[in-house]
């Protein structure tokens, strides 16, 4: 079931598409931006408020990349807050002698119960560029 937004979790469970939302799967959560084109403005890629449960998991960037040209790639910067508090600041760069090695970039994350999370992305140029983020992890119930 979608707490907010996104593509909602069907009756059977199944996979729909990139749901801003977390989605909650047993005692399993997770959340899914889909491609988003790189772009040198902040744009949101996750926004969702958390419900009666405590998150335990991670984020992960994946920095901007052209799907048809594994050299080619932005610079990408993922900001996580929490009720409007900043918590987390990853980003993903190149090496500059080696365009083509942009790390996935990982934060591990807490998040209590009835919190809002906005994760954006911003990246250090307009490119046709596809930036993903991701939110996984288990959820707890008292």
């Amino acid at each position: 079931m979608a707490i907010i937004g996104g593509a909602g979790n069907p009756v059977g469970g199944s996979f729909t598409g990139p749901a801003e939302a977390l989605e909650i799967y047993g005692d399993f959560a997770a959340a899914y931006s889909g491609a988003l084109a790189a772009t040198s403005t902040s744009q949101t890629a996750l926004s969702f408020t958390t419900g009666n449960y405590l998150f335990v998991g991670e984020l992960q960037l994946n920095a901007g990349v052209d799907p048809t040209d594994p050299a080619a790639g932005v610079s990408t910067l993922c900001i996580t807050t929490l009720n409007g508090t900043k918590v987390s600041v990853i980003m993903s760069s190149a090496a500059v002698s080696t365009p083509e090695t942009f790390p996935t970039v990982t934060q591990q994350l807490i998040i209590p119960a009835y919190t809002e999370v906005v994760a954006t992305v911003d990246s250090a140029a307009n490119q046709a560029y596809d930036v993903t983020v991701t939110m996984t992890g288990r959820i707890y119930r008292e």
